[in-house]
């Protein structure tokens, strides 16, 4: 029982440690989207870009060596694939403020709730592009 467990865990890996550090990520998204949003009174889409910031500064670094094994962190290795890392999160995190936007800066919708359903479709995306655009073997 206990090796198919493993062999499973071993099969999955990639999709179980993205979940895992994508909800890190996402964490991380959220301790600074909600202070921004709740205490300072910044719009949503304004607390969105500047968590979206410190979530691809971390997702970065947990994903490169951890979800997809790159543990090379030279200039060479680091320079394109932060380039295609970065670029395919500008499109999410587009994605994401201009729901958030929508949502919440004009129709006046509650951001927490917008910013929790948005989170969904991010990881979702994120995950697809950073396995077929930027990680790939």
């Amino acid at each position: 029982m206990l090796q198919k467990i493993r062999k499973l865990i071993q099969q999955y890996w990639d999709i179980l440690s993205y979940l895992v550090f994508g909800f890190l990520t996402t964490v991380v998204n959220y301790l600074v989207y909600l202070p921004l949003l709740n205490l300072a009174g910044l719009s949503a889409a304004v607390s969105n870009m500047i968590a979206w910031v410190a979530a691809v500064a971390f997702a970065y670094l947990t994903n490169k060596p951890f979800v997809f094994k790159s543990h090379d962190w030279s200039a060479k290795t680091v320079v394109p694939e932060l380039t295609k890392f970065v670029s395919c999160r500008i499109g999410s995190g587009l994605m994401e403020t201009v729901i958030l936007f929508i949502t919440v800066d004009t129709l006046h919708w509650n951001g927490n709730i917008w910013k929790l359903l948005t989170s969904v479709l991010v990881v979702v995306s994120n995950y697809f592009a950073s396995k077929l655009l930027v990680f790939r073997k």
